[in-house]
């Protein structure tokens, strides 16, 4: 993944409702709550200082519970909504500064958007829906009426092209709504919980399409979700908000292994860690190891650290009471005793104190 940023959001505010200076920096500055908001100053807080970068080429989770903000947010990276406050930068251009008409172009040629509810149109086939921001930016008809087909290919509809969008199934229709941002060959995609209405097995599957995909076109993602599970099998990173706030940002390990507070703990708890942690967030380090257990043994089972819990559990044996970790060169660098790898598995290890 590069680590060139996409995408920077800073302090960004949204606050609706009539709100004078002095009142915005009396919220600001007193972290007031939402409930408090509403209460005192007649107004609903929909984003509170967010700050954020999406690398190029990176899927960015975003989730939280309904209400939390994470939609509002991400309806600020193309200027759905104006901020209240704050700074949006795209690809090196602060959006804040553009009028309206660079900003339908910048739209148009930068950022696609994947919503939800599919937001297809009825009365056009399924080429004519994937070919229309191509047919906006004034693409001829058959330069754009083959990218619309190569796209359809891609997320395997190949023979639909003349249907009608209430002849598809809702995986389809989906499919269909990925074909046109797709087709609009943006460097992003904004993603608005584009599973949440579908059925598990067919959300799993477009899951996997959808990771394909984003690794084989390299898109910058910010991805809106709901679900943690959804958010640690897509994402590269992790924001998770409650409140307006985002309360913690990292990688799916960080946040299983290590949440921020009580709020992301709640959310990580049913979350298996077994393919999620790897053995060098674990790991003692060796030099650790050995101040307070002498030597590795010459029995231990070797591991890499990017090993998972799952690989660890199942190349461990009975002939050693220690695993060894390795970095990428081989060289030895830390140790997982088998008491702390069953820590580790289990959600609440303070029971093995």
């Amino acid at each position: 993944m590069n680590q060139e940023c996409a995408i920077k959001i800073s302090n960004v505010w949204k606050i609706f409702g009539n709100l004078s200076k002095r009142d915005f920096e009396e919220i600001s500055l007193n972290e007031v709550s939402k409930e408090e908001a509403l209460e005192t100053y007649d107004c609903v807080i929909g984003v509170a200082d967010a700050s954020f970068e999406v690398y190029s080429g990176e899927i960015f989770c975003i989730m939280g519970l309904s209400g939390s903000g994470k939609s509002t947010l991400v309806r600020h990276i193309n200027r759905l909504l104006e901020p209240t406050t704050g700074s949006i930068i795209v690809n090196g251009q602060n959006i804040i500064d553009l009028s309206e008409k660079d900003l339908r172009i910048f739209r148009n040629e930068n950022i696609g958007m994947v919503f939800q509810n599919f937001a297809l149109l009825p009365h056009r086939t399924v080429l004519e829906n994937v070919a229309t921001s191509l047919e906006i930016r004034g693409m001829p008809k058959n330069q754009r009426v083959e990218i619309a087909e190569q796209m359809l290919n891609t997320v395997e509809l190949t023979g639909w092209s003349n249907r009608f969008v209430h002849e598809l199934s809702g995986g389809m229709q989906q499919r269909v709504g990925l074909a046109r941002a797709l087709a609009a060959d943006t460097g992003i995609l904004l993603m608005d919980e584009p599973f949440s209405a579908l059925d598990p097995l067919i959300r799993r599957q477009l899951q996997s399409e959808f990771i394909k995909l984003s690794s084989d076109l390299k898109k910058t993602t910010v991805f809106i979700t709901h679900d943690l599970e959804e958010a640690v099998r897509v994402g590269h990173r992790i924001a998770i908000m409650r409140a307006g706030r985002i309360v913690q940002i990292g990688t799916p390990e960080e946040i299983v292994m290590n949440p921020a507070d009580d709020y992301v703990a709640e959310f990580v708890a049913g979350i298996s860690r077994l393919k999620i942690a790897k053995a060098g967030s674990i790991m003692s380090t060796i030099e650790d190891y050995e101040k307070e257990n002498g030597p590795l043994p010459a029995d231990a089972v070797m591991a890499d650290e990017s090993t998972n819990l799952n690989q660890l559990i199942n190349i461990t044996n009975d002939t050693s009471s220690v695993l060894g970790v390795t970095n990428r060169a081989g060289k030895i660098i830390g140790a997982i005793t088998h008491n702390k790898l069953l820590k580790s598995v289990m959600e609440r290890p303070e029971f093995l104190e």
